[in-house]
Order: C-alpha cells, then sequence, then structure tokens
C-alpha cells in the first residue's frame, strides 16, 4: 500500500484529502505544519507528498526542496497544494522541481487524476533504487595475508647504525622488514576502499539523526 504524507493546517482540506485518498485505498498521514512534515518524513516514508504553500513554520517549496535533496526521499513525489484565490510561484515550485499543483477546495477526480501516475512513478523508482542497491558488488574483503605472487612492499632504505641487522641462522629463511605503524599483509588501499563503502552506506542515516536533532534544538 501506498503511504501519502498530507501536510496541510486547513481542517478541511485535511478531511477532504484523506477521505478522497483513503476511498481509493491509499494511506494516509496528515499533519498540519512544515516542520512537523520534515520530522515524520524518515518514519512514514512516504512514495507522495502533499504541501499546502503557505504552511506554518516551512512552506510547502522548503518541504519539497528538502524532499527533492535528501538521497533517502529522492523516488518521493511533491504536489504543491493552495487555496483557489491563493498565489503560487511558479517559478519557485519549478525551483524546488514540484511535480504538480493542485487548487483547493480538493477535488476528487482532480486529485486521482494527479496523485495515481505519480504514486505509479515513485514506487517504480523506489523498486529501481532497491534493485541496483541489491545487485551492487560487495565490499572487497580484507585480507590479512597477501597472496605469494604478490609483489612485497617497497622498503625505504635504512641509515647506517639505525637498525641493527639481526644474523640469520642457516636454513632460515630472511624475513622482509615492516613498515612502521603497518600490519604485515594488510593492503591500505582495499582498507580505504572499504571504509568509503561502508561510509556512503551509513551516510543517509547520519543525514536523518543530524537533521531530526538540529529540528529538535531549533524547537527549543
Amino acid at each position: 500500500m501506498s503511504r501519502i504524507l498530507l501536510a496541510d493546517d486547513s481542517p478541511h482540506a485535511q478531511r477532504m484529502g484523506e477521505r478522497i485518498l483513503r476511498e481509493e485505498g491509499f494511506e494516509v498521514v496528515t499533519v498540519t505544519d512544515g516542520e512537523t512534515a520534515l520530522i515524520r518524513l524518515p518514519d512514514v516514508d512516504p512514495d507522495l507528498i502533499m504541501a499546502d504553500v503557505f504552511l506554518p513554520q516551512h512552506s510547502g517549496y522548503d518541504v519539497c526542496k528538502y524532499v527533492k535533496n535528501h538521497p533517502k526521499h529522492k523516488h518521493a513525489r511533491v504536489v504543491l497544494l493552495a487555496g483557489l484565490l491563493e498565489p503560487v510561484d511558479e517559478a519557485e515550485a519549478g525551483r524546488v522541481k514540484a511535480d504538480a499543483i493542485l487548487k483547493k477546495p480538493l477535488e476528487a477526480s482532480a486529485v486521482l487524476a494527479t496523485v495515481r501516475p505519480l504514486i505509479e512513478a515513485a514506487r517504480a523508482e523506489r523498486e529501481a533504487i532497491r534493485d541496483a542497491a541489491a545487485s551492487a558488488p560487495p565490499a572487497p574483503a580484507i585480507s590479512a595475508q597477501e597472496p605469494a605472487s604478490a609483489a612485497p612492499p617497497k622498503q625505504e632504505p635504512v641509515p647506517a647504525g639505525q637498525l641493527k641487522q639481526e644474523p640469520v641462522a642457516a636454513g632460515q629463511p630472511k624475513q622482509e622488514s615492516v613498515a612502521a605503524g603497518q600490519p604485515e599483509g594488510i593492503d591500505r588501499e582495499r582498507v580505504r576502499a572499504a571504509v568509503t563503502i561502508a561510509l556512503d552506506q551509513a551516510m543517509p542515516a547520519m543525514i536523518d539523526e543530524i537533521t531530526a536533532r538540529v529540528l529538535t534544538a531549533l524547537d527549543k
């Protein structure tokens, strides 16, 4: 079931939107201001956001801009709402990449004609992102020992007298020196690649947590 986040401070618009969308089988979560809309985004995870352009605290334009620039919600579509006599800044709507504009009072046929194709497109993009993530190659394994065929790391010359050379017993293979601070057999580039991949995967969650903390601090 597709989920829709409806952000509007008008009780009438909320009731009409909920009735139209729920009768069509959509799950609807309603909020009354832009700040709450942003806070609820991570747990609602909607395919579509409907936001009034004159929302308190954060306008519908602000909500749309945030959604379109957030990696976790980039599949979601945004519909801006405005009263019949309220002005809509179409240039700003285009700048924040709104997908559609609807005038209130909401009328069922106009709402569904706008919402259905946008939700289908959002669901298809969500699936494509999920499939791409599932088919991505796994992070390279970090081996504790390089294959025997790998070339040994190049060693810097040591000035005479700085390092005492231990005698080697007859028949005992000579040990290669190890660079200070680096365990033998560890490939620095492989470690760096693994760390980079781990950070990329963790970044959306970190952004969500930091955003929530900033919004909470601003609310105090």
